[in-house]
């Protein structure tokens, strides 16, 4: 006769996905005690009547509507019919371990060498249809887990689900790892994306059986480090990343020569530009020392300009003044006649006269006329009075006058190797510039093309009229 339970419930080992209680007859009004993250489902006579969640319940025909009269009410006595309740556990199963069980042919596209790898990993694991994982795994069984750790199951998940992992991760691997064109010796870098491509060629397998794989890892792909195939692909890899590694320096050296060939271009615009400015500011100085000279000298030409027409404003010009300087000088020596008191009788008259009058003479050449037939005074023999050229107009006039009497340009007394400058109106030394103002002193004659000075309105060569 079979045991009779009053309390139904498991407790066990959490690695176990499905557990089969032992009492197999209940009486009515048993209580099933369902823990949080289980499920139970009873089975009466080999059908699955109905699934209860977590929590306490009484088994009565009230909630198992499928029994009906059936069951047994009564409190004493057995039940005449066959019971079974298989408890499901609902917890993720973690890091439940998997790999291949043979090596999976690989062929290196670089160079064309075979290799053999293989992978292993883990997974999390958990029942997604439970009434699916019992009908279609558990059976008659007592119950199923991962593994063989339960010495009373008599069927393990991993023995039945070894051959979908292998057969998944052998298709997929190689093919994956040529698509996304990974380097076989640089593979670790690429296992999370090996992780989702395998998941997802599993999962459909397990959910054919009520499990789902909410995480699934690629922890180790095995590469053949023995195989001397393998070694040769190691040692070209190492060839290939050493001559990156110089084509990179090389780029480097190339960057930074560049770089300080842009600095030193750069650093001497810098210097040309400041050498330009320094050089435009030195000839914008000049220029602007140019300009004061000529505004300086035309100034000066200008008050001389002024000064004669004041001067002829007035009614009189130079030829007057020095008319009135004969005059004073004939006044001086009329006075000296007869100063030593009648000793020197008329010879000493007319001697004061004469030596008035030859003063005269010197301050205006025009009297000597006046005194030709005196003792030698204004005669033919005597010395002709000196004479000086206007620099503005070129003609001659008397040593010793202050103004022109043609153009009435004020004249400067200079030496012998002194010009004035028709630019800035200053004294300076013969030559081709201006020691005051910079500007040039001779010009070409059109005429004859002889060096003559700025000024002139004759060539002293040929008289061409400048």
């Amino acid at each position: 006769m079979a045991q009779i339970a009053e309390v139904i419930k498991y407790e066990g080992d959490n690695s176990t996905f499905i557990w089969k209680h032992p009492c197999e007859d209940f009486n009515s009004l048993t209580q099933l005690i369902v823990h949080e993250s289980q499920e139970a489902i009873f089975f009466m006579n080999g059908e699955a009547l109905d699934l209860f969640g977590p929590g306490r319940h009484t088994l009565e025909t009230q909630n198992i509507p499928k029994i009906g009269k059936l069951l047994n009410r009564t409190t004493g006595g057995d039940s005449p019919f066959h019971c079974e309740v298989y408890f499901i556990n609902k917890t993720v199963q973690m890091a439940v371990k998997w790999g291949t069980d043979s090596k999976v042919r690989y062929i290196e596209p670089t160079y064309g060498v075979p290799i053999e790898l293989g992978a292993c990993g883990e997974m999390n694991l958990m029942v997604s249809d439970a009434r699916k994982l019992l009908i279609k795994l558990v059976g008659t069984m007592n119950g199923i887990a991962w593994d063989d750790r339960g010495g009373s199951f008599t069927k393990s998940l991993a023995s039945s689900f070894r051959p979908l992992i292998s057969t998944a991760v052998k298709t997929n691997l190689s093919s994956c790892i040529k698509a996304n064109n990974i380097n076989i010796l640089e593979v670790d870098e690429s296992l999370g994306l090996l992780s989702d491509v395998l998941k997802k060629s599993i999962v459909p397998g397990f959910e054919e059986y009520g499990l789902t794989i909410p995480e699934f890892y690629v922890t180790t792909v095995v590469l053949p480090e023995a195989d001397p195939s393998f070694k040769r692909i190691r040692e070209l890899h190492t060839i290939a990343l050493q001559k990156k590694i110089i084509e990179a320096e090389t780029e480097i050296k190339t960057a930074q020569a560049a770089a300080s060939a842009e600095i030193t271009a750069a650093e001497r615009q810098a210097v040309i530009e400041r050498e330009t400015t320094a050089t435009e500011m030195a000839r914008r100085e000049a220029e602007r020392d140019l300009i004061r000279a000529q505004t300086e000298a035309q100034a000066m030409k200008m008050s001389g300009f002024a000064e004669a027409e004041v001067m002829r404003a007035k009614g009189y010009t130079e030829k007057d003044v020095l008319q009135a300087e004969v005059q004073k000088a004939y006044a001086e020596g009329i006075g000296n006649m007869n100063i030593s008191g009648g000793g020197g009788g008329v010879a000493g008259d007319m001697i004061g006269l004469g030596v008035g009058m030859a003063a005269a003479g010197a301050v205006a050449p025009q009297m000597g006329e006046m005194f030709k037939g005196f003792g030698g005074f204004g005669s033919d023999t005597a010395a002709p009075s000196a004479k000086i050229t206007c620099p503005n107009c070129a003609s001659e006039v008397p040593e010793g006058s202050k103004f022109c009497l043609n153009c009435g340009n004020k004249i400067e007394l200079l030496a012998d190797n002194e010009i004035i400058c028709p630019a800035c109106g200053k004294k300076t030394n013969k030559g081709k510039f201006c020691m005051e103002c910079g500007s040039p002193l001779q010009a070409k004659c059109p005429g004859c093309g002889a060096d003559i000075q700025n000024g002139a309105k004759f060539c002293p060569e040929c008289g061409t009229k400048l």
